[in-house]
């Protein structure tokens, strides 16, 4: 189900020049007048820079940790800003801190990670900026839950917040990977699915947490038509006070944004959009059998589940569930399917099976949710 949100255009509040991709970037964290406002300018030299970010006030793990300058850094930005000409961005999370954000002329608000996953905290900040004309943008939550993420969005824009936008930086995990947190592209995919006209900024600095991986996550986002980048920058990363390893030199992000490939979401001209119909075509051709096919396994594993009923024979057969994730994984490997990939679909499968055969299984009984054991 889509979800209609009042939002205005992004190049109507940011970006009105219309450079590509759109980028936002600065420091992790305001540490100095100097350092910002010099990092300031070496960015606006770049040419490739839409907004000024910087963290004013920065949200930790634990407590003696640097939590940012504060409203000192404000008065910094404004500097920077004149300077540069670069509208500034910070982070808020609190409704004193959309006063003061307001009061210093900061030009956009993000709600962050840690904010978005409270409601109370969201509804706050919603609540200082009624009646107020910002551009906000927010963050997905630390954990993977999409409706956090909309409901922060709803309650911005209940506010009367038009100029909005998401930002996609990535997911907490206990799995370890090579990402500091998972990209999770399946959540904000499904975002854009549900909101189509809400403009998605992707974070690689907070996906990645490895300036090493930055562009390659840029691409990522800006071929799944994700429309900006916010990227952090610091003049001399070595020495950041926070987030260190995650941050770029100007002239780093420069060469950046210089090897991103740029495409559009839709094609031009007859020939490519009739090869691309033609594709598609073929597409919708296979999934329709990929339908079929699985309406007919499922209609086997009814009778097999009836068998078993029959029987008296339990639903659970470790064995065979071995056998058949060994054998279709390697099966799909040859065919050059990744083993993620199909494991993910062996799983779904087996657990709409097990679902079935513990509905026939529980005919004339009370019913109790299926638990994912083994497969048919």
């Amino acid at each position: 189900m889509k979800h209609n949100l009042n939002i205005q255009p992004l190049n109507s509040w940011i970006n009105k020049s219309g450079k590509e991709p759109l980028v936002i970037a600065g420091p992790c964290s305001a540490e100095t007048e100097d350092q910002l406002v010099a990092t300031a300018h070496l960015l606006a030299k770049t040419g490739k820079i839409s907004a000024l970010r910087a963290g004013i006030w920065k949200p930790r793990t634990r407590p003696g940790e640097f939590e940012g300058i504060g409203s000192i850094g404000l008065e910094w930005l404004k500097r920077a800003k004149e300077e540069t000409g670069l509208p500034t961005a910070v982070e808020v999370a609190t409704a004193k801190h959309v006063e003061e954000a307001l009061k210093a002329g900061v030009d956009i608000l993000w709600v962050g990670a840690r904010s978005t996953v409270n409601p109370f905290t969201v509804q706050e900040i919603a609540d200082a900026l009624r009646g107020v004309d910002v551009p906000v943008m927010v963050k997905n939550p630390v954990n993977p839950d999409l409706s956090l993420w909309v409901g922060a969005l709803e309650r911005i824009n209940n506010a009367g917040i038009t100029k909005l936008a998401a930002i996609h930086r990535g997911f907490s995990s206990y799995e370890k990977s090579a990402f500091r947190n998972e990209p999770m592209w399946d959540i904000a995919i499904a975002l854009k699915t549900l909101v189509p006209n809400l403009p998605i900024i992707n974070d690689p600095s907070h996906i990645t947490g490895n300036r090493d991986l930055i562009g390659y996550i840029s691409q990522k986002a800006l071929d799944l038509d994700m429309q900006g980048l916010m990227i952090e920058s610091h003049i001399d990363p070595t020495v950041a006070w926070t987030d260190a390893a995650q941050q770029v030199t100007p002239a780093a992000l420069s060469e950046i944004i210089d090897h991103l490939a740029l495409r559009k979401p839709e094609v031009k001209g007859a020939e490519l959009n009739d090869k691309l119909a033609e594709l598609r075509n073929q597409i919708d051709k296979i999934d329709d059998l990929v339908i079929q096919k699985m309406a007919e396994r499922m209609k086997i594993v009814e009778k097999i589940g009836n068998y078993k009923k029959d029987n008296n024979i339990t639903i659970l057969q470790v064995n065979r569930w071995d056998e058949i994730l060994q054998k279709r994984t390697n099966y799909a490997k040859a065919l050059k399917l990744s083993t993620e990939f199909t494991e993910k679909l062996l799983e779904l499968m087996h657990s709409e099976s097990i679902r079935k055969q513990t509905e026939i299984m529980n005919e004339g009984q009370e019913s109790a949710p299926a638990e994912k054991l083994t497969h048919a």
